[in-house]
């Protein structure tokens, strides 16, 4: 959908701020340009559109050279938000969304249907929301608005630079939340720009990591960069705690699971601690295969039933969840081991904090070696 081809960037005094940048970006994909100050990735973006012009290389959309188009029109074909958002203080929160609807000469039933329906779509009231002004809204509802207008005319690319760096940490994280939303329903060919390797890790399906000079060091997805640096810049740039951000990009996968014994609600006291063997508990599930709870060692002596001794289990995650999830759930109720439920909510088997180290090795192993993670053998120490 975008293609750069050898782009550069040299200003007349010299200064290179591109350096033969060549990367594509498919459809409906989400590349995340990220790297220190001075690496070229806003202005590799500005050059997609055209506000900034490339001194070298092609740069081609939906298979087309954006120099062979008139640059008004090919801005108003994509969407861009900036990190300001821009909004027209003049012009109401509906009319600052309509804007580029109007540029084009749709008419004002048209614009405003359509208006109302992007705000709802960002999370927005347009009863409460659009007769406001941009100094009435928070920062956070104004980038919604921002991102709203981007995708006023249903633009194939959107543009987005340093969209979330303006606002508070938690507000960060909420629009963040509401990207992952939209993008998985309007399914956007998107460059987002970012000086933060943790929200490219999050957003990003590839991560294209620049250099002074906007020298591309590595273009890959975030589980590659973060588990296999191509350069000492990148191990660098993306910091010692890698192996901590991995988490976020690294799913609990079936190969995962720990499988203790499992009894049933209405199993006996006794039958239930015959089939706990040598383990101190035992997985408690109902008749749907659904979690019930677990009941341990000591619970299981006497005349009654399960059910009569099943504790709650509240710790567990769907398998799918980042491992980050599942270890803020271990934290969250200090558990040595949480379930792990399919999308029909039936148990499937457990992580533990030894099944998630190891799930977060195979998945780096998998990604050095080109392997599906379940075909990655892990030694130990009992291996050694």
């Amino acid at each position: 959908m975008i293609r750069l081809d050898g782009v550069s960037k040299r200003y007349a005094d010299g200064t290179v701020a591109v350096h033969d940048l060549s990367l594509s970006v498919g459809r409906g994909e989400v590349v995340t340009l990220v790297g220190p100050s001075g690496s070229g990735k806003t202005t590799a973006m500005r050059m997609v559109n055209r506000l900034v012009e490339p001194t070298g290389g092609r740069i081609y959309v939906d298979g087309q050279d954006v120099m062979a188009v008139d640059p008004v029109r090919l801005r108003r074909g994509m969407g861009y938000v900036i990190q300001n958002v821009g909004l027209f203080p003049h012009r109401t929160v509906e009319e600052n969304v309509a804007v580029v609807p109007e540029l084009v000469g749709w008419d004002s039933s048209r614009r405003k249907e359509r208006a109302r329906e992007l705000m709802e779509l960002v999370g927005l009231d347009p009863a409460l929301h659009g007769p406001r002004y941009p100094n009435e809204l928070s920062g956070g509802q104004r980038q919604r608005v921002g991102v709203a207008r981007a995708l006023a005319v249903d633009p194939p690319v959107l543009l987005m630079d340093e969209p979330f760096s303006a606002v508070d940490p938690i507000v960060r994280g909420q629009l963040q939340e509401e990207f992952l939303r939209l993008q998985d329903e309007v399914r956007k060919t998107i460059l987002f720009v970012t000086h933060d390797i943790e929200e490219a890790v999050r957003l990003g399906d590839r991560i294209a990591v620049l250099a002074q000079g906007g020298r591309l060091e590595q273009y890959d997805t975030p589980a590659a960069i973060l588990g296999a640096p191509a350069t000492p810049f990148v191990a660098d740039f993306v910091g010692a705690d890698r192996g901590l951000k991995r988490l976020s990009v690294t799913p609990v996968t079936e190969v995962d699971l720990d499988h203790p014994p499992v009894v049933q609600l209405d199993r006996s006291l006794a039958d239930a601690g015959r089939t706990m063997g040598d383990s101190r508990w035992a997985v408690v599930l109902d008749p749907d295969g659904g979690l019930a709870g677990w009941v341990g060692r000591e619970h299981a002596t006497g005349s009654g039933v399960v059910r009569d001794e099943a504790r709650r289990m509240n710790a567990w995650v769907k398998l799918g969840d980042s491992l980050r999830v599942a270890f803020g759930e271990m934290l969250q109720w200090n558990a040595g081991w949480i379930a792990v439920l399919d999308h029909d909510e039936r148990y499937l088997g457990v992580l533990t904090p030894s099944t998630l180290h190891a799930a977060l090795r195979r998945s780096v192993e998998a990604d050095v070696h080109h392997v599906e993670p379940e075909l990655v053998e892990l030694e130990t120490v009992q291996d050694a």
